[in-house]
């Protein structure tokens, strides 16, 4: 059985619309429309494309977009976020040196049992918080007070 058995959306003609998304997350796409209304708190810009490498799916990337004092423009992935059979997964991706001040942040026992837990990777020394989104009842006041961080502390 394949990792990427239960990922939807592989065809990279068909677009994600909601109509598509609606279709394929059934109970979920609730959770799903609660998440989309929140993005626009944080100034997130979310976008769909097509990835040809590993999981050969359309994946969504959260970014936030802004200008330094010096007029640059900048821009950072927030989350990752897939379709899955019946429900979507939002990946965040923290830097090992930022585990403790998250752990400090108003969100569950159980998130903190998953950061505590989370393994490091690659260069940069990164970790991921990888969340299965079900129905409104998920993680969502986690996820967002987590967006929140990593903005916060990897765009200052």
């Amino acid at each position: 059985m394949s990792k990427y058995e239960n990922l939807r959306l592989k065809e990279a003609d068909i677009i994600p619309t909601f109509e598509v998304l609606e279709k394929i997350l059934g109970k979920s796409f609730i959770a799903y429309e609660m998440f989309q209304d929140e993005l626009s708190r944080f100034e997130i810009e979310q976008d769909w494309q097509y990835y040809n490498c590993g999981c050969k799916s359309w994946m969504a990337k959260g970014q936030y977009r802004w200008i330094t004092k010096r007029g640059t423009d900048k821009e950072k992935v927030i989350y990752w976020l897939s379709i899955w059979d019946g429900y979507f997964k939002v990946v965040i991706w923290f830097l090992e040196k930022n585990r403790q001040e998250i752990l400090k942040s108003n969100v569950t026992e159980e998130t903190k049992k998953m950061i505590r837990g989370a393994k490091t990777f690659g260069k940069l020394m990164t970790f991921p918080l990888e969340f299965d989104i079900t129905g409104a009842d998920s993680p969502l006041n986690d996820i967002y007070t987590l967006i929140g961080c990593k903005k916060q502390l990897e765009t200052e």
